[in-house]
């Protein structure tokens, strides 16, 4: 069946295939211009930047990250992108990419890619590190040098504030360290007693701590033995002056042995010359005998009571001559061939900071303690002011000589890893070469012998050396790990 169109009807059509076909027009030259225009924003030379933790963080200028504070990433045209992605393409369209960057192979062989946050994470190809990051290229030149040595940039040592010194030969001294305590002066110790007994009649010294002098009066006892010793002397003195010029010798002899016996006797209760002379002079018999220091010193125990009565062999004072006192300190056994009889010492004290005693090695006791493993010494000290008191706590520092011209290096150049003992030697511009050395004791001002590892005029790292172990110790790892494993996308072989 056939329908008629009218005319109207075929004008309406002709409108509406005529709109159509304008809006696909429309449609494609949009497309196209929408296309042209992405390209040349792809192709465009302007750089922009990025973050490697957060891509979505887009600028047209280096900088760091507003989110996470890093370093902003140059952001990779096509075709570098290209070279990143995957890691499993060829090696010949590896080169092309890297034509297309203007990296030629010739001029720059790469040694490996590692990852930019993890420098011990390092792959043959390129790819992602495993925190989703463009692995880094290393080429010939910046990685680790040959050898054990390490090099690192100028503003990098500047900025790590590296310090060296130069190994020296000097004169040099090795130091021990201990504690003590001071005592008495054993050999200034005097005890006061009687060998005969009586009654304290009178007191002159009554306070322990009294400070007393040589020949001062401490007291008067009255003791009927002495009493009658006394009237037998005068009897025996009175006899000899009378039969002294007798014609019979055996008469004046006798006499005269009989005094001396009777002077003897006075002597042996400790009655002084000058006391037995007065006696003779005076014919009078003293009822009381007064005893005398025999020293100067200090009264550290007194037993006397006025009124009391003492026995014989009783001590009533102990006086201790303070002007030289004892030290005693401890050793240890390894330092006891340091330490000699006659050596000079120094203390200090805690309670006067900044006064050095100096005193003298007297006597090193010929027995160890079996608890402590250590050796007793004995040091002697000039105490004119009576500023050391006994009981005090000294430190003590002993210096021994070791050489006349011993090599030593400061003390903190040293890296002691608990099996060795390593420094750093400056090579100069930037390098740097661990080396072993073998010490000996330690002296003075915070130096250290070296017996072995380094020469005079070397120049040693001081400071910041253990940044430079962690990096030598890294590159070491590096190596090792280049050398001993296929790597594949970052991973060794289990």
């Amino acid at each position: 069946m056939l329908i008629k169109l009218s005319d109207k009807s075929k004008s309406g059509l002709r409108a509406f295939g005529l709109f159509t076909m304008t809006l696909f027009i429309f449609m494609y030259l949009f497309t196209a211009c929408g296309n042209n225009e992405a390209e040349q924003t792809v192709s465009g030379d302007k750089q922009l930047w990025t973050c490697g933790m957060h891509p979505q963080v887009v600028v047209d200028e280096p900088g760091n990250c507003p989110i996470c504070g890093m370093k902003l990433t140059p952001l990779k045209s096509e075709a570098t992108a290209r070279a990143d992605t995957p890691s499993d393409r060829t090696e010949e369209e590896h080169d092309e990419m890297m034509e297309e960057l203007g990296v030629a192979k010739e001029d720059k062989k790469i040694l490996y890619w590692r990852a930019p946050m993890d420098p011990t994470y390092i792959s043959d190809k390129p790819g992602k590190s495993p925190m989703g990051m463009d692995l880094v290229p290393v080429y010939e030149g910046e990685g680790p040098p040959a050898g054990s040595a390490i090099t690192i940039d100028p503003v990098t040592v500047q900025n790590m504030g590296v310090r060296t010194a130069e190994v020296k030969r000097q004169p040099f001294y090795r130091i021990i360290r201990t504690v003590g305590h001071i005592d008495y002066n054993e050999e200034k110790l005097y005890n006061i007693n009687l060998k005969f007994s009586g009654w304290i009649e009178r007191l002159y010294v009554d306070r322990t701590g009294d400070p007393v002098r040589k020949g001062q009066p401490l007291l008067k006892i009255y003791s009927p033995d002495l009493v009658a010793t006394q009237e037998e002397y005068l009897l025996a003195y009175k006899n000899h002056q009378k039969v002294a010029e007798s014609a019979f010798e055996e008469v004046s002899g006798g006499a005269g042995r009989l005094l001396e016996a009777a002077r003897q006797r006075l002597k042996y209760w400790d009655i002084t010359p000058e006391q037995i002379e007065e006696l003779e002079k005076s014919g009078t018999i003293q009822k009381t005998l007064t005893i005398y220091s025999p020293a100067d010193g200090i009264v550290i125990h007194k037993n006397a009571v006025e009124g009391a009565y003492a026995r014989e062999g009783m001590d009533l004072f102990r006086i201790a001559d303070l002007s030289t006192v004892w030290v005693l300190a401890h050793i240890f056994e390894y330092e006891l061939p340091w330490v000699k009889v006659g050596q000079m010492v120094k203390m200090e004290l805690p309670y006067i900071p900044g006064k050095v005693f100096r005193g003298r090695v007297d006597y090193i006791y010929p027995f160890l303690h079996a608890k402590t493993r250590d050796i007793r010494i004995r040091l002697v000290f000039e105490n004119p002011t009576l500023q050391l008191k006994p009981e005090m706590y000294a430190n003590i520092t002993i210096e021994s000589r070791v050489g006349d011209n011993e090599l030593v290096i400061p003390s903190e150049a040293v890296i002691r890893t608990g099996t060795r003992n390593l420094v750093f030697i400056d090579l100069g511009n930037g390098r740097f070469r661990p080396q072993e050395v073998v010490l000996g004791p330690e002296g003075e001002k915070g130096l250290v012998e070296v017996v072995a590892g380094l020469e005079e005029g070397q120049r040693i790292v001081t400071s910041a050396q253990f940044l430079l172990d962690s990096e030598s110790r890294l590159r070491e790892a590096i190596q090792k790990m280049l050398g001993t494993r296929s790597p594949v996308s970052g991973k060794g072989d289990d």
